[in-house]
């Protein structure tokens, strides 16, 4: 069944559709997530935020107007965006009051250097490893996908794939000192 009847269904209170309709969705939507926010733990709050909308909002779904995926992963995209908006309006207001409170945030800059410093590390360690290695791990980690999304992109096992990450991490954390 696909997802649109699914929806329909649980727009009626259907535990069982839902159950099948979370195991179609939950990786893209985690996946859209993930590029919008970064951050996993947050990325993770958000998709389940988005599944729960899903279950409380499934009646407001119209089959006319586009399919069931585009739908759940306009609420993910617009709840995504809406967590990402917040947490810069947070740090607008804390670097606000800092300027206002006439104390230097020396923390902030030490910080940001620092994290420059690390964005340089790892650029130069990942170019140090292998071109598979480097599509694998960012499309891992920096694009958000799944080690099975990321063996479909790149039409390979995903042994394969796992095997790539695996030892690109490895190389990464000898190349960054055992930092990472």
């Amino acid at each position: 069944m696909g997802a649109d009847e699914l929806l329909v269904q649980v727009a009626g209170g259907d535990h069982q559709a839902f159950e099948e309709l979370y195991g179609l969705v939950s990786g893209p939507v985690f996946g859209l997530v993930r590029r919008v926010v970064r951050d996993p733990a947050q990325s993770e709050e958000v998709s389940q935020e988005v599944l729960l909308e899903l279950w409380r909002s499934a009646a407001r779904f119209d089959p006319g107007r586009g399919s069931a995926l585009s739908w759940v992963l306009t609420l993910a995209h617009r709840r995504a965006v809406d967590r990402v908006r917040s947490a810069r309006a947070a740090v607008d207001r804390e670097q606000r009051e800092a300027r206002r409170s006439h104390n230097p945030a020396f923390d902030q800059v030490t910080e940001e250097v620092e994290a420059g410093l690390e964005r340089q590390l790892v650029r130069r360690c990942l170019d140090r490893l292998t071109a598979l290695q480097r599509q694998s791990v960012t499309l891992a980690y920096y694009d958000g996908y799944t080690y099975r999304e990321v063996a479909e992109r790149l039409a390979l096992p995903l042994g394969t794939v796992k095997t790539r990450m695996r030892d690109g991490l490895t190389r990464l954390r000898d190349c960054m000192g055992g930092v990472a």
